[in-house]
């Protein structure tokens, strides 16, 4: 009998991530963590703020045009820095380690986390109505003020889960996130191809013809109509960037395969491919969802309408679209279906997000500028210590916040990096000329500065009209820079 010891498990600072992410697998985060529960709920509010058929595809089509561009700019990035962290990384590398760290602190604090916690909220909310008790009316208790609902404890348990299971390596958060992404994909595409075949209603169709151009921002109070402004000139622009917080929110996510890069096969190819045709897949889906709710219901309705064609897309129940337009396709089981759909939607949405989240932290905290602990990889080589601390804190997101106050926050703060990611393109080919590129930016120096510009305006247009959400998070932002200085003074002191 062989008597020799068992082989110990490495010891943690020799531990490195395993490289077992295919073109494939990269596209799956791509395109799942984009596609969550916001395609079939956002379109209402745009379509109450620009009041037009036309401009409520418009909106998608432009918040398409920007997500794409993006992603073709960010590949020259991807592939000039394969490593984890994504853009943390590449702020680092084109600014300095405080502009690095502002972005990653707003990631932990707001970024990441609010985005998984409106998503589990989300994920929560539509299991409530097949499951009655897990509605967000069943309040359990209520602490220091808070009203804890079996909604929000659903959404935790959730995203506990998904953070266990990506603890226990990379291999089973891939295997999810390509089992419910490809599921939400064939369910949605076939969604929309019911929708133009089954759905089309002439009445709808007729209607919205006759308002195609017609604007108008709809401003609503406790769900009744305060007024309905026309909309032209400057306001009109003013609210199109207003009614873009949506789609952006629905459309966000898809830098986060950067962040795992460290452990994708041939990072310089596959990362720049993933996000362009991940993102490019989603994007034209998203368009052609929006395409068939206006052949399936009218823009235009009213709040207190009894059925689904009377409320019209603005006033869609609790402003589930999606399942308005399915009602009119599957009748009375429609509910159900697009519950399961959501379901399935936003929980693999919220593996991508809770994967690569982590890897994030890990990159600060190698430059020292996070718990130590959160830079270790586990047995399973993942950062176990960043999954939970993640979770711990979206956890309390998912306590405090509602899913629309998340969602402002997360567009706003997210537009500002953008515009700072991008332009650092500018800044490297300055710095670094010699740099090897696999990738070059497509239209450099035309599109990326056009990214630039859109990003910004739309970012004013929030601070401007939507202050109530987007102030604080810019002073959120703002207040990470005392943090910076503090935690590298420490960092000092201890080294």
């Amino acid at each position: 009998m062989n008597m020799s010891p068992l082989p110990s498990a490495a010891p943690l600072e020799t531990r490195e991530f395993k490289r077992e992410m295919t073109l494939f697998d990269a596209m799956m985060i791509v395109m799942g963590a984009m596609i969550g529960s916001g395609i079939f709920i956002v379109s209402a509010d745009i379509a109450r703020t620009v009041g037009s058929p036309a401009l409520l595809v418009l909106v998608w089509v432009v918040t398409g045009v920007i997500t794409v561009i993006g992603a073709l700019s960010y590949g020259e990035l991807a592939g000039m820095m394969p490593h984890a962290g994504g853009l943390y990384v590449y702020l680092r590398e084109a600014y300095n380690p405080l502009m690095a760290f502002l972005y990653g602190w707003t990631t932990f604090l707001v970024i990441q986390t609010g985005t998984i916690a409106a998503v589990g909220v989300a994920f929560a909310k539509f299991t409530g109505l097949l499951i009655p008790w897990f509605s967000e009316r069943h309040v359990l208790a209520s602490v220091l003020g808070l009203k804890i609902t079996a909604a929000q404890l659903l959404a935790i348990a959730s995203i506990v889960l998904l953070t266990y299971l990506n603890m226990r390596g990379l291999r089973t958060g891939k295997t999810i996130q390509g089992f419910f992404t490809v599921t939400k994909t064939i369910a949605l595409t076939g969604l929309i191809l019911l929708g133009f075949f089954v759905g089309s209603n002439s009445a709808a169709i007729k209607a919205n013809l006759a308002a195609f151009w017609k604007a108008s921002w709809t401003h609503m109070a406790d769900g009744k109509i305060l007024s309905v402004e026309p909309l032209s000139g400057l306001m009109l622009l003013a609210a199109f960037g207003a009614a873009m917080v949506g789609s952006l929110f629905a459309s966000d996510a898809w830098y986060t395969v950067t962040y795992i890069a460290g452990e994708v096969k041939n990072p310089k190819r596959n990362i720049p491919l993933s996000l362009v045709l991940g993102s490019g897949i989603v994007i034209l889906l998203y368009i052609l969802a929006n395409v068939a709710y206006v052949t399936i219901l009218p823009l235009h309705g009213s709040p207190g309408a009894a059925d689904v064609m009377g409320r019209g897309i603005q006033f869609a129940a609790a402003d589930r679209v999606g399942t308005a337009a399915a009602s009119m396709i599957f009748g009375e089981p429609a509910a159900i279906i697009m519950a399961v759909l959501i379901m399935i939607a936003t929980f693999g949405c919220n593996n991508g997000l809770i994967l690569s989240g982590a890897r994030v932290y890990y990159a600060m905290a190698k430059d020292g500028l996070f718990f130590s602990a959160t830079g270790k990889l586990n047995r399973k080589s993942v950062p176990g210590t960043a999954l939970v601390v993640q979770c711990v804190w979206t956890s309390l997101l998912c306590l405090s916040g509602t899913y629309s106050d998340l969602l402002d926050y997360v567009v706003f703060a997210v537009l500002v990096f953008f515009v700072l990611v991008v332009s650092g393109i500018f800044i490297l080919r300055k710095k670094k000329p010699d740099a090897e590129r696999p990738y070059k930016a497509w239209g450099y120096p035309v599109v990326p500065a056009l990214y630039i510009f859109l990003a910004a305006a739309i970012a004013v247009d929030l601070l401007i009209f939507k202050t109530k959400y987007s102030l604080p998070g810019l002073v959120i932002v703002l207040l990470g820079i005392p943090v910076f200085f503090i935690r590298r003074s420490v960092g000092k002191k201890s080294s």
